[in-house]
């Protein structure tokens, strides 16, 4: 079973349930994967493939992280907090993300196999270590490893 099809299995019971913070979260994140594949010439062709789902969910939650920062600078606590309930749900839906630790020893990995010694190649280094980490790390974490891995230097 793929990504979408679990997706739409879990929206079925969560209305059973009678969860609406879960069945909302999860018609979001269908909604985006239709509107998706609606704009996309090449979606239509290969459907709904866990890959891009699992890059909508990305989305989806880095949209609720955004979310949070800014219902927390405005002292909306309650705001913040079902944000961080719907992420929660949405976490669900994604891959073990990698630790620091793992993240940082394949910088150190993909650094020593650039010679990187200098910040001035971060792009260089981002660019050849963010298809390894697709769907596994956030990449705003992976610039920060690699920015201060290259400072170090």
């Amino acid at each position: 079973m793929g990504l979408y099809e679990e997706l739409q299995n879990e929206l079925k019971i969560a209305l059973k349930n009678r969860d609406s913070l879960k069945a909302n979260t999860i018609r979001s994140v269908i909604a985006a994967v239709k509107n998706y594949l609606v704009s996309s010439e090449k979606a239509k062709k290969e459907g709904a493939t866990d890959e891009i789902v699992q890059k909508l969910v990305m989305k989806e939650i880095k949209n609720r992280k955004e979310s949070i920062e800014e219902y927390e600078k405005a002292d909306r606590k309650e705001l913040a907090d079902k944000e961080k309930k719907e992420m929660e749900i949405l976490k669900e839906f994604m891959p073990e993300m990698l630790s620091e630790d793992e993240i940082r020893k394949l910088a150190i990995e993909t650094i020593d196999e650039l010679d990187a010694n200098d910040p001035s190649e971060l792009g260089n280094v981002m660019r050849n270590i963010m298809p390894k980490l697709k769907g596994k790390a956030d990449g705003k974490v992976v610039n920060k490893i690699v920015r201060e891995l290259l400072e170090s230097r």
